[in-house]
């Protein structure tokens, strides 16, 4: 598999992240507990990273190959609204997101793992992957992580867009703004 050739991304254009699960905001591992148990395990760090996205205005969407109660519960707590379940081919899954919005590929950055993740990351303009990904989906990445997959990887390219965008500070400071000046009673 070769990289395919794209033109430099405007990162001031990017609206939307989409994001795979398994092997991505997860370890990969499946865990099965009983009959329809089906265990994930996230990091807080990747969650903290999905409310700032919220705070800057970037739509995040999570598109997954496999169905699972945990995926729906974080999407809940996380306020992600745009996630597709079962999606065996995740190309016409974004696609329909990217209508959906009025969306281009080129104002779209797309963070997957393996063989299945390939005809998106093809298509958007910039293709990220977890450390530990599979070696083939690394040569074709734009950007590998240091972080390891379920282990912050979608936070370090959420921190990387923020920065790109030259809005990391101001959206760091807004949410903390946020937190400090809300009442939880």
């Amino acid at each position: 598999m070769n990289k395919t050739e794209k033109p430099p991304v405007n990162w001031a254009d990017i609206k939307l992240i989409i994001f795979d699960c398994d092997g991505v905001l997860t370890d990969g591992k499946i865990i099965h507990g009983g009959e329809n148990l089906d265990i994930k395990s996230f990091h807080a760090h990747d969650g903290l990273g999905f409310n700032l996205l919220q705070m800057a205005k970037i739509v995040s969407a999570i598109i997954t190959g496999r169905s699972s109660d945990a995926l729906i519960r974080r999407c809940k707590d996380l306020q992600i609204s745009n996630f597709c379940q079962g999606a065996a081919k995740k190309l016409f899954a974004a696609q329909k997101l990217l209508n959906k919005y009025r969306f281009k590929w080129s104002e779209v950055v797309y963070m997957g793992d393996d063989w299945n993740d390939i005809p998106v990351m093809q298509k958007v303009a910039f293709a990220v992957c977890p450390a530990d990904a599979m070696p083939e989906i690394k040569e074709l990445s734009d950007m590998v992580t240091e972080r390891k997959s379920g282990d912050g990887a979608a936070r370090e390219l959420i921190d990387y867009v923020l920065y790109q965008k030259g809005i990391y500070e101001q959206v760091v400071e807004k949410y903390l703004k946020e937190i400090t000046t809300k009442s939880e009673i």
